[in-house]
């Protein structure tokens, strides 16, 4: 798997502040998508040891709320294995921290392709939250929260897979603080 990009301290992405992973390789190339650069899967940088390490140092922050997952696709077929062995590890080593991730597919098209993917369970399975949906342009939304039009969908991945539904997140409110008079 390739990759362009660590950011870090990221509060786009997600809820709280995340470490992202931009991943390469995308098949759906939506028109007017925000990141195309990411598409081609032979482009970017190696996957490597020393990429989950940096990943992990970021995830050992205090700071750091959990990981998303973007690019391109995270979940474009030929991501699939190296996607699946992450998560898993960040589950078994950062248990509080969240894994969100983005994908151009359905929850719908995901849940028919367990059957013939054997990855894509064991990713479900893993990952709290997956933003769902290709990227329509006559359906953009300027201001929505985490996706970019409206037919995209924030979903609970544990309860959807439970249920076998879509459930879809509930964004964690901010506690309201009372100001300080003198």
């Amino acid at each position: 798997m390739k990759y362009h990009n660590i950011t870090k301290a990221d509060m786009l992405n997600g809820e709280g502040l995340r470490v992202v992973l931009w991943v390469s390789g995308c098949s759906h190339k939506c028109p007017s998508c925000h990141n195309s650069l990411t598409w081609d899967e032979n482009d970017g940088i190696d996957f490597t040891e020393e990429t989950k390490k940096e990943l992990y140092k970021e995830l050992d922050q205090d700071w750091c709320d959990g990981i998303t997952l973007s690019g391109g696709d995270p979940l474009f077929l030929k991501n699939r294995a190296a996607i699946k062995d992450l998560v898993v590890d960040i589950k078994k080593l950062y248990p509080n921290k969240t894994i969100w991730s983005y994908t151009g597919y359905t929850f719908e098209e995901l849940k028919k392709q367990i059957h013939t993917d054997e990855n894509l369970l064991e990713i479900l399975e893993n990952i709290d939250v997956l933003l769902d949906g290709r990227f329509v342009i006559n359906l953009a939304r300027e201001k929505a929260k985490y996706v970019g039009s409206s037919n995209q969908r924030i979903i609970d991945v544990k309860k959807s897979l439970e249920n076998r539904k879509v459930i879809l997140y509930v964004p964690n409110k901010e506690e309201e603080v009372e100001p300080v008079t003198s």
